[in-house]
């Protein structure tokens, strides 16, 4: 996969979960798991690289808080509006 793109878990039409993937190369799962914040985790490969962050709670979420995440895991800016679903929680 070589875009970034987020999904996003519904329940009762209320989201529950969000998942931001990172660009991965063919083969790549998460080994490790770290915790940024109390509602952003980010999930690396065996080589240490980051493939995914976790939005533990849609809710709450703080674009603020995911593009500092982006910048300091070196990822590429994406465009705010590809967050729309997550502000119009």
């Amino acid at each position: 996969m070589k875009r970034s793109f987020l999904k996003v878990t519904y329940r009762h039409g209320r989201p529950i979960a969000a998942y931001f993937h990172l660009p991965r190369q063919p083969g790549d799962s998460a080994v490790r798991t770290e915790r940024v914040d109390e509602l952003l985790l980010v999930d690396r490969a065996a080589d240490g690289r980051p493939i995914g962050i976790e939005i533990t709670d849609p809710v709450r979420f703080d674009p603020d808080s995911f593009f500092a995440l982006l910048e300091s895991l070196g990822q590429t800016a994406i465009d705010r509006d590809e967050l729309r679903p997550l502000v119009a929680a």
